[in-house]
């Protein structure tokens, strides 16, 4: 009757380790889970701040693609084309405003498509500049190198 008693108790003692790996591994699974959510959000966020403009531009072509596989329906399309059109103008008006607000921005700055030009080709010639001074520095260092050794 002992054995009996023994085995049994070790089946519960099983059960019970069993039953506490299991919530181990759940709670394990639960907080890598909000873990990677919450670094999911945080990039989610990064990425806003850094490049709305992508993010608008990747929300519309994935409406667009989502509008290319699902079907419209005739009431939809009655519905719809109204609201479509409104959109539509607006974006055309949004785009026109923005474009004429950043061209006057760069205007006030001084920014032209000339000046903009100078100041790359400007900038391109202090590359280069200092490439040459770095490169015969490095040549005179190792001359000067071998000529101690």
């Amino acid at each position: 009757m002992t054995d009996h008693h023994d085995t049994q108790a070790e089946h519960h003692g099983r059960i019970r380790d069993g039953i506490d790996t299991a919530a181990d591994k759940a709670s394990s699974a639960y907080e890598t889970a909000r873990h990677k959510a919450s670094d999911a959000a945080q990039v989610t966020v990064q990425t806003l701040e850094t490049n709305p403009l992508g993010v608008v531009v990747g929300g519309m072509a994935l409406g667009a693609l989502v509008a290319l596989v699902v079907p419209r329906g005739q009431r939809e399309k009655e519905l719809l084309a109204p609201v479509g059109r409104k959109v539509a103008a607006a974006a055309v008006a949004g785009l026109a405003a923005a474009k004429e607000a950043g061209r006057a921005e760069l205007d006030q700055l001084g920014l032209s498509k000339g000046a903009a030009k100078d100041q790359a080709k400007s900038l391109l010639q202090g590359v280069v500049k200092a490439a040459t001074s770095a490169g015969t520095a490095a040549a005179q260092a190792s001359k000067e190198k071998v000529k101690g050794a």
